[in-house]
């Protein structure tokens, strides 16, 4: 395969990570977000199995398929769990901002992205380093998810675009990371998912509702 062909692999790859980090901003549905999750799991393990052929590496491709059976496949099989266990609220009815302010954040959250990049771009220009803003982009996209929305489980998805951020710029930056820190990573995130998922279910249970402010009203 031609190094052309390679890094337009790449920037679409990349693309897409950032195309769906920014639909999870647009929609509202909760089920629908979960599958925009899953395919910028898929988007990930495309873009790691990209730079596994471009390098040559047997063990980041093995890397790609366990991020794709993680991140396209576990993690959203989980996030339908509790999303079933929240009972009939399924959508994110309440952001602290609106689908139109959201998208514009997004917006200026890349170019952000893009200006801080540049110093690290700069130390090794190539098709992949030149990538790494996308990557910023999706984490601070992901914490802005994190803090604007209400619901329990639409935090955790912002929590867990964050990780796929920080797991892209990782991939970039260096070319791939040793299988056992992924796996160890990827456990750790598995871990905190379940025990979110527990906590989602358990809040349901309790109180009727998953969203924080109104429990933080309950508190008080």
């Amino acid at each position: 395969m031609s190094q052309a062909v390679l890094v337009q692999l790449l920037n679409l790859t990349v693309g897409a990570v950032l195309l769906t980090a920014v639909l999870v901003l647009w929609r509202r549905e909760l089920a629908v977000v979960i599958r925009v999750f899953a395919v910028q799991g898929i988007a990930l393990a495309g873009l790691v199995a990209v730079l596994a052929v471009q390098e040559g590496s047997v063990e980041l491709g093995a890397v790609a398929v366990g991020v794709l059976v993680l991140r396209a496949g576990v993690l959203p099989y989980l996030l339908r769990r509790a999303l079933a266990a929240a009972g009939p609220e399924r959508r994110e009815t309440r952001p602290l901002l609106n689908v139109a302010a959201s998208l514009l954040a997004a917006a200026g959250l890349t170019l952000l992205a893009l200006a801080v990049s540049q110093p690290l771009v700069a130390l090794a220009p190539s098709p992949a380093t030149a990538a790494i803003p996308v990557g910023m982009a999706v984490v601070l996209i992901g914490f802005f998810v994190l803090v604007t929305r209400r619901r329990a489980l639409s935090q955790l998805i912002g929590f867990l675009l964050m990780d796929n951020g920080i797991t892209a710029v990782g991939f970039l930056t260096t070319a791939g990371v040793g299988l056992v820190v992924e796996l160890g990573v990827s456990l750790d995130v598995l871990l905190a998912v379940l025990v979110l998922q527990v906590l989602t279910g358990r809040m349901q249970a309790t109180f009727g509702d998953t969203d924080l402010d109104e429990l933080r009203e309950l508190h008080d």
